[in-house]
């Protein structure tokens, strides 16, 4: 599955290629996949698969192709504030994502079937948080994840503005999907192997949209034996911020403030993205020249101005290459927020606190 772009070197190039396809094509979605680096969710020995639009599974573990992700961001319509359930949420890669649209008013669940994936995406929420600057440039709703089989969610749930299912939809348990909606709300999922967006425009009124044809692995139906009773989802509450945690989003926004407002006076464009510096290398071929003299062929290799000292320009090229790399090589990005944290005239414990207890 997937397969769409090509691999790039890097997240950044998987992200243009994505571009140029136009599967990624508005801002906020581009902003979302380039602050988090897809390698991050990958295990250590396949990360050098990371860059390529590919699906991959490792166990229970089975994240979907970029392309793939790249085509549910942009039809889910994501915009701040929104409530987001993620049914088959694996790493939790789509989901951090999605929690950097939302924003620190958001809802973001998440529901795993595998207990084992469920520690595996709670490590990476927490690699994230810890050691990641976007953390720092974004205002993040973070998401919580609950175990269990979505096919069983409890009936007296919320209802979400949006809700994706990362696998295969059977025809019957269309209406249960449809049904965890709210009225405007938006569901994204597989649906009789085409990925299908549907909106929800009234009680009992649908549009339904054809996005692409896709293989996804089925739902697991719930399996429980006759002694067994049915273990009902509980989601997490819908709750609302604390005092504390309201001043927290303050204080950072009002420093981050602070920090666009130093840098524009100090170089009048604000603070900008590190621009990435690539050089393709050009290579010299030889030409071969045939010349006609009336109806006889004569063949002779002229020589090109380009090919003289051909072992010495080669020479001087690398070393130009080399020089020009090493010269346009970016400086590492400056997490300025947590700069200007830890600069302020306050006991320790509560400068970790505005950076959620954040060491690096």
């Amino acid at each position: 599955m997937g397969g769409a772009v090509s691999a790039g070197e890097d997240n950044d190039e998987l992200i243009d290629n994505l571009k140029e396809a136009q599967y990624i094509q508005t801002e906020l979605v581009e902003q979302a996949f380039r602050a988090i680096d897809r390698a991050d969710y990958y295990l250590e020995e396949f990360k050098e698969n990371a860059y390529k639009d590919l699906a991959w599974k490792h166990g229970n573990i089975h994240p979907s192709a970029p392309s793939i992700y790249s085509e549910v961001m942009e039809s889910l319509d994501l915009q701040p504030g929104l409530s987001f359930l993620n049914l088959g949420s694996g790493t939790g890669y789509l989901s951090s994502m999605v929690g950097l649209i939302l924003g620190p008013f958001g809802v973001n669940h998440g529901v795993e079937l595998h207990s084992d994936v469920i520690v595996c995406e709670k490590q990476k929420l927490d690699f994230f948080i810890r050691t990641s600057d976007s953390f720092d440039k974004f205002d993040f709703c973070e998401p919580s994840f609950v175990t269990g089989n979505c096919l069983e969610i409890s009936p007296d749930c919320f209802q979400y503005d949006r809700v994706y299912c990362g696998a295969g939809v059977q025809k019957e348990h269309e209406e249960y999907m449809k049904n965890l909606l709210k009225v405007g709300g938006i569901l994204v999922m597989l649906l009789e192997e085409k990925l299908t967006k549907i909106t929800r425009t009234g009680p009992s009124a649908w549009e339904t949209k054809k996005i692409l044809a896709i293989p996804f692995a089925p739902l697991i139906q719930p399996c429980h034996s006759e002694s067994e009773k049915s273990r009902l989802v509980q989601l997490p509450p819908f709750l609302v911020r604390s005092l504390q945690d309201l001043a927290r989003i303050a204080i950072r926004g009002a420093i981050k403030k602070i920090v666009h407002q130093e840098a524009l006076s100090k170089s009048g464009n604000g603070l900008k993205n590190t621009p990435r510096f690539k050089r393709r290398r050009i290579r010299h071929r030889q030409m071969e020249t045939i010349v006609f003299l009336d109806k006889e062929v004569f063949a002779s290799r002229i020589s090109n101005p380009s090919e003289d000292n051909s072992c010495e320009d080669l020479e001087e090229e690398r070393r130009e290459e080399e020089k020009t790399s090493a010269e346009s090589k970016p400086d590492p990005p400056v997490n300025f927020l947590r700069q200007k944290v830890l600069s302020l005239p306050l006991p320790d414990p509560l400068k970790y606190y505005l950076l959620y207890y954040r060491e690096k």
